[in-house]
């Protein structure tokens, strides 16, 4: 089972939360794990958060899923330049920079490209661990058979 979307969205801080919703819903829908789909909302949240906060240049945003049998991939595509790099006086206590080793830590893997034409992406993969009794494993009604 594929499930698969595309969302267009504002710069506005209130689109976070309806993506968390949306993506959220659709995983524990499905039947993924909580510890798994609380990892990639934390991920998605940083990600959408960071266009709304840095992205210099103007117009929407995209998120666009993909729910396999096996990972939820997701792409975080805005029509900036890339991430800056950091000053390297942030200190410690710093309140800004650690939004990239939060998503770092949370899925299994993340790419940020800059593709001219299309803007910055982020690419993000987290394999999926399932509930018991979860949609994408329950058996297909085609190949269960009657015994008698």
């Amino acid at each position: 089972m594929d499930v698969t979307f595309t969302l267009a969205l504002p710069r506005e801080a209130p689109t976070v939360p309806l993506i968390r919703r949306l993506i959220g819903d659709a995983l524990r829908g499905l039947g993924a794990a909580d510890d798994c789909v609380d990892d990639i909302l934390v991920a998605a949240s940083e990600a959408c958060t960071n266009v709304i906060r840095h992205t210099r240049a103007s117009g929407d945003y995209r998120v666009a899923a993909r729910v396999d049998e096996s990972v939820c991939e997701l792409e975080i595509t805005d029509r900036g330049r890339g991430p800056r790099p950091a000053p390297a006086d942030r200190g410690v206590l710093s309140e800004t920079g650690r939004g990239i080793k939060i998503m770092r830590a949370l899925v299994d893997d993340l790419a940020i490209d800059h593709v001219p034409e299309r803007g910055t992406v982020v690419h993000m993969r987290k394999r999926l661990t399932w509930r018991d009794g979860a949609l994408v494993h329950r058996p297909d009604a085609r190949l269960i058979t009657s015994a008698g």
